[in-house]
């Protein structure tokens, strides 16, 4: 089941973030750090109704965010359509002890199936530049790479930016 978070999942979603960098650091993924993501991060994410999580019976297993703001970080990008109806997927977290059993492929039918049903234009996205797996998962669904962007707080390497049109 998806539903919307609230800050009451915080700490839970924390915790998957948490396990997630973990076992991306012992994969020599840096992606996220003890700095992102953050509570604050996802204080805001509840606060303007984009926090979405997953839960198999009573726990919570990922998250992700969709927003209709596009991050200053994606002005550099030259996107395949306009920028003015287009979902942005941020966050997107399965603990790692469900990983590889198709929870991450839910989560984005689920974005998927939200920006068809509300008539958005496109679907975009990052992933880090270290993330093969990532990558590959993006671009099996259709999503087609444009361009690198950089968060410096996160890693000296680059973001891949994805857009996906529907």
């Amino acid at each position: 089941m998806i539903r919307k978070g609230t800050n009451e999942d915080i700490d839970t979603i924390l915790e998957i973030t948490k396990a997630c960098a973990i076992d991306m650091i012992s994969k020599n993924i840096q992606q996220w750090n003890s700095k992102y993501p953050n509570r604050s991060a996802f204080e805001n994410d509840v606060a303007r109704n984009e926090l979405y999580v997953l839960e198999e019976p009573k726990k919570i297993i990922g998250c992700l965010v969709l927003s209709t703001k596009m991050d200053a970080e994606y002005e550099t990008i030259d996107w395949l359509t306009p920028n003015s109806n287009n979902l942005y997927v941020h966050r997107v977290a399965i603990h790692p002890d469900y990983q590889g059993k198709g929870w991450a492929r839910k989560l984005m039918n689920f974005a998927e199936n939200m920006a068809n049903k509300n008539e958005f234009t496109s679907i975009r996205l990052d992933t880090f530049s270290k993330n093969a797996r990532n990558q590959k998962f993006y671009e099996l669904r259709g999503y087609k790479k444009l361009g690198a962007i950089y968060f410096p707080k996160q890693s000296e390497h680059p973001f891949y930016c994805y857009e996906f049109v529907l």
